[in-house]
């Protein structure tokens, strides 16, 4: 009897005459992506020759992993996004979460800061310090890192559009920590596409941003080899609405955009794709999150092979950080979200993740506290050393379901990716609208499930409860603000004005030329110009990004 013949004959005489007797909770069982779920893979349903051409761990197309032993050898990073009100109090904050055994640094930074103003910029009025750490000069970085050896810790920070010129910053402050830049480790996320597709901190328009990161790849390169250049976001992306596949198409639409840019700026695709990493989401379905992130490894890798015709191993493999996904956070019944963060962080390690962060219960209303924070850092500590799952390489792998989903979730983001190339690549189809109108009828789609049950969110449209919150909370003094502008004025008060204005004229000129940006972006802030000073005479350079209105 051949398999196809024995599932025929259960399917017959087992499983249909029990959903006749007991009809199944759903007509139809899908995940968000709308792929649908069977009760029972069945074996035609799985590609024969797949695990020939998935290969092993550590080998092409890295279906299985990108290291051959994974988190036999090492863990992933542990690294929990932190940043508030000023460096000093996100500088207690850092060594608090070292102490606990987190692994790697993740900076959050306020919103002036995202979108290049100093604190005391009329703009930042009520925003110093709210979602992040306020970083305005050196002197602040400083103050961030302060007894923190960048020798000895990898440092992600989720800049955008000044990517640059926080680089720089902490490049300068390595220096005075007499730390060669190419002892550096960590990462820009320098992602300024999804910015214009989901996430809104840009400043500059697409040309001269992209200009900027290719800037970066030359820099680095050759002065900080062991950074990671860019950190290309599906987390915004998917916190905006898509769905899982849109995640993966888009996010991968989006690197072909770098690549092509860094090749267009004359570097070989070999020189800077070993430096490029990836950020992705952890959402709910999490079967369905453990295949993308396989899915999204093994469509890399053709990609990098197949169309850029790299020759080294190392561009060919999606190394990525994992956030878990705040979207899903409730403000109703907030200890429920310890344990969805749970399933999202176990389906990020269980899909080979590098590195994650696992987001707090109350951070559906606030910053997260110290408290909330540590049950959120022991939450990867439990899956790393009690959970016995990082003790096997890809767990998963075999599973019908798991394999099938993985097929489908690539299938389907390589049709996406078809579909952006026929409008002229990513930046095109964001130009135009296409993937931002996706976004938003994926999340249309997945608000009507909730409104009407079809989709259950516990605590919130099912098995509600009467309650009072009751956890503590965090707040921000205000006097944040007031303290940052004194030390910009202190700062500016002791500065040359004519070294100043020569320096700024220095980086207009660069800007209107070919030659690299990142050395003469050094150069000002050492010499303690700011980042909105920066910032503003590029924007006299190159203009302000508007968004189009696509209604």
């Amino acid at each position: 009897m051949t398999d196809q013949t024995q599932f025929d004959n259960w399917q017959d005489n087992c499983y249909n005459p029990a959903i006749r007797r007991f009809p199944e909770r759903k007509e139809q069982f899908k995940t968000s992506s709308n792929i649908p779920i069977p009760a029972v893979v069945p074996p035609d349903q799985i590609n024969p020759d797949q695990f020939e051409e998935d290969g092993l761990p550590g080998v092409y197309p890295y279906t299985r992993g990108v290291q051959p032993t994974m988190y036999r050898g090492r863990l992933w990073t542990m690294r929990q996004y932190a940043g508030f009100s000023s460096a000093e109090e996100s500088n207690k904050r850092y060594r608090f979460l070292l102490e606990q055994g987190q692994t790697g640094l993740s900076v959050a930074f306020d919103l002036p800061t995202q979108i290049g103003y100093d604190a005391d910029d009329p703009i930042a009025l009520g925003e110093v310090g709210r979602v992040g750490v306020s970083i305005s000069s050196i002197e602040d970085m400083e103050t961030l890192f302060d007894q923190i050896p960048l020798d000895k810790v990898s440092t992600s920070m989720t800049i955008n559009a000044p990517a640059a010129v926080l680089l720089a910053m902490y490049i300068a402050v390595a220096k005075k920590q007499g730390v060669p830049s190419t002892a550096l480790r960590g990462t820009i996320q320098n992602d300024i596409l999804k910015e214009y597709i989901a996430r809104g901190t840009y400043i500059f328009p697409p040309k001269p941003s992209m200009r900027l990161i290719t800037d970066i790849f030359q820099y680095c390169k050759q002065d900080v080899p062991n950074w990671n250049t860019i950190s290309i976001s599906g987390y915004h992306i998917r916190e905006a609405g898509s769905t899982a596949v849109q995640e993966v198409a888009f996010t991968l639409a989006n690197a072909i955009a770098y690549i092509e840019a860094a090749i267009k700026a004359g570097m070989d695709v070999d020189e800077f794709a070993d430096q490029l990493s990836f950020f992705f989401n952890s959402h709910n379905n999490f079967l369905e999150e453990v295949a993308k992130f396989r899915a999204a490894r093994r469509l890399y890798a053709k990609i990098m092979r197949e169309r850029f015709g790299a020759k080294n191993s190392k561009s060919e493999r999606l190394r990525f950080h994992t956030q878990t996904a705040g979207s899903t956070l409730t403000a109703q019944q907030p200890e429920n979200n310890v344990v969805r963060v749970t399933l999202q962080a176990l389906a990020a390690v269980l899909g080979g993740t590098q590195s994650l962060h696992t987001n707090s219960m109350d951070e559906a209303l606030w910053l997260p506290t110290e408290k909330s924070v540590q049950v959120a850092l022991r939450t990867q500590q439990i899956i790393g050393y009690e959970s016995g799952v990082a003790d096997s390489v890809d767990p998963l792998a075999g599973s019908y379901l798991v394999e099938y989903l993985t097929d489908e979730i690539e299938k389907r983001a390589a049709e996406y990716i078809d579909k952006i190339d026929a409008v002229g690549g990513a930046l095109s189809a964001i130009e135009n609208g296409y993937i931002q109108n996706e976004i938003q009828e994926a999340a249309f789609q997945a608000q009507r499930a909730l409104e009407n049950k079809d989709d259950i969110v516990v605590g919130v449209n099912k098995f509600q409860v009467k309650e009072e919150i009751s956890l503590e909370s965090l707040k921000i003094d205000p006097k944040v603000e007031q303290d940052q502008h004194e030390r910009l004025a202190r700062l500016r008060a002791s500065r040359d004005p004519q070294t100043v204005e020569a320096l700024l004229s220095k980086l207009e000129a660069t800007a209107n030329s070919d030659a690299n940006l990142m050395p003469v972006i050094i150069e000002c802030v050492e010499n303690k110009l700011t980042l909105g000073e920066i910032c503003n005479r590029l924007r006299k350079v190159w203009g302000e990004y508007v968004a189009p209105n696509f209604i």
